[in-house]
């Protein structure tokens, strides 16, 4: 998700704008359910080696379950939001069917150094607001650190704790983002990037299997979308240019998340082929909807493009301190590239989001999705009671696991039993948050019938967060 902070802003506004900023957020209500219950930030960093567990650990599992999110322990309540905390990762290593450890760690950002004290890693920066608080992933053996729309990532040790900011070794001139997607197919990573310092313009940046920055090629838009995910085909990667734009009004009413759902702004859908240049991006419009992360994509055998997501109606349509919008489940979204609109069509109307594949059948067809519900109702702190989900999207079938009224899941992630397993054969596992007992378990669960297979029990509430993956030892 999206870290703007103030002042990654400030290039693009005038010193008499940020002022004001400042002034109206004094006014602002200091309630906030994104610095409060179960998103209360953590006193700081813990490390934990006599973890109990129940059930048994997969022998096959030699790595470490990463997952990162806010943390805002140092931030004034008046003006926040859940996107802009400080950055921290919550990670648990798994070998030879033990727990051999719980860490978390604060990504050591100049901002956060401003604020509490602690050391800033070193490294380059972009002159802009350095937080980094949305995915972890791997590329070519290194543990980074993601968020959009500003910083490069940060790099971390096999202990997470930060060692540099990176920008792929002077490859990366612009912003990055959370949401880089690899083709296992070639390597290769891709995504679209946008910077909230210039609204005018987002790039296509594509790495190699060695994180090595292969282009970053500029796309004219307007207005400065906020565009989390992209989806990725054997020949397009596909853009989403949605009604969620930087609001001058939210930015100088002091909200530090000056996004807002924008009526005026065209809802399109854009097919940038993955070796051309921007003369031969498509854009096809779309019904108004905004959406934050795709399953999967491919291309069917007529050549159009599938894309699979979970849609909102609105997103942002106010000044609240999180993710506002009526789910409108996963929805299959199909593209022609000759032309015309997309095609909507609703594969399951149940509130859900944070969808993942089993990632080695990413861009091409595939059968199983799993994804965290949501409560059938809008919460006031976004997650609540609701259920983990795995699709069959072969015969529409699904199974679901309730963990309890007072369980809080996480985004759950597909591991694979071995590297040629068939697909969906393996776990997934994540982060479910017991709120009766202020605890938090890693729950890995079998990948077909969501039953448990093993449960690490941390004795504290991991805060909600964002994105994460489990990280095979290299």
């Amino acid at each position: 998700m999206a870290s703007v902070l103030e002042k990654t802003i400030r290039g693009a506004v005038t010193a008499g704008v940020t002022g004001l900023a400042g002034l109206n957020r004094k006014r602002l209500s200091g309630d906030n359910a994104f610095m409060t219950g179960i998103h209360t930030p953590m006193d700081g960093e813990k490390s934990l080696t006599d973890l109990q567990v129940t059930g048994t650990i997969p022998a096959e599992l030699d790595g470490r379950y990463v997952r990162i999110g806010p943390n805002p322990q140092y931030a004034e309540a008046k003006g926040h939001h859940w996107f802009t905390g400080d950055g921290m990762v919550h990670g648990i290593k798994l070998k030879d069917g033990r727990a051999e450890w719980y860490r978390n760690r604060y990504i050591r950002s100049n901002t956060l150094e401003a604020a509490s004290g602690m050391a800033a890693a070193p490294g380059p920066r972009r002159g802009m607001g350095d937080t980094v608080n949305t995915n972890v992933i791997q590329v070519a053996g290194k543990t980074l650190a993601l968020v959009e729309a500003g910083s490069y990532p940060a790099e971390l040790s096999d202990e997470l704790e930060t060692t540099t900011y990176s920008d792929f070794g002077g490859g990366l001139a612009g912003s990055f983002t959370a949401h880089p997607h690899e083709d296992p197919a070639t390597g290769e990573f891709h995504a679209i990037c946008y910077d909230a310092g210039n609204p005018s313009q987002i790039t296509h940046v594509a790495l190699d299997r060695a994180g090595r920055v292969l282009r970053e090629l500029p796309i004219a838009v307007q207005n400065g979308p906020s565009i989390h995910d992209c989806a990725l085909t054997k020949n397009y990667v596909v853009i989403f240019d949605l009604p969620v734009t930087f609001s001058m009004k939210a930015l100088i009413g002091g909200h530090k998340f000056p996004y807002r759902w924008n009526r005026e702004h065209r809802a399109r859908v854009g097919l940038l082929r993955r070796d051309g240049d921007a003369s031969d991006l498509t854009w096809h419009d779309v019904e108004p909807a905004y959406v934050f992360h795709v399953s999967n994509s491919y291309e069917d055998d007529e050549g159009r493009l599938v894309i699979d997501a979970c849609a909102y109606d609105t997103m942002f349509d106010g000044d609240v301190g999180g993710p506002v919008g009526r789910s409108l489940g996963l929805e299959r979204w199909t593209i022609d590239p000759a032309g015309g609109p997309v095609e909507r069509s609703t594969i399951d109307a149940q509130p859900q989001e944070f969808l993942r594949p089993d990632e080695r059948f990413f861009a091409r067809p595939y059968r199983y999705a799993w994804a965290m519900g949501l409560p059938n109702e809008e919460s006031a702190e976004f997650l609540g009671e609701a259920p983990l989900i795995r699709h069959d999207l072969l015969t529409g079938d699904k199974v679901t696991r309730d963990f309890g009224v007072h369980a809080v899941l996480g985004e759950f992630v597909f591991v694979p039993r071995s590297a040629n397993a068939p697909e969906g054969d393996g776990w997934v596992m994540g982060y479910v948050i017991d709120r009766a007992n202020g605890t938090t378990d890693l729950a890995i669960l079998d990948a077909a019938t969501l039953a448990d297979v093993a449960r690490v029990h941390v004795p504290h509430v991991i805060p909600p967060g964002f994105h994460g993956n489990w990280l095979p030892s290299v």
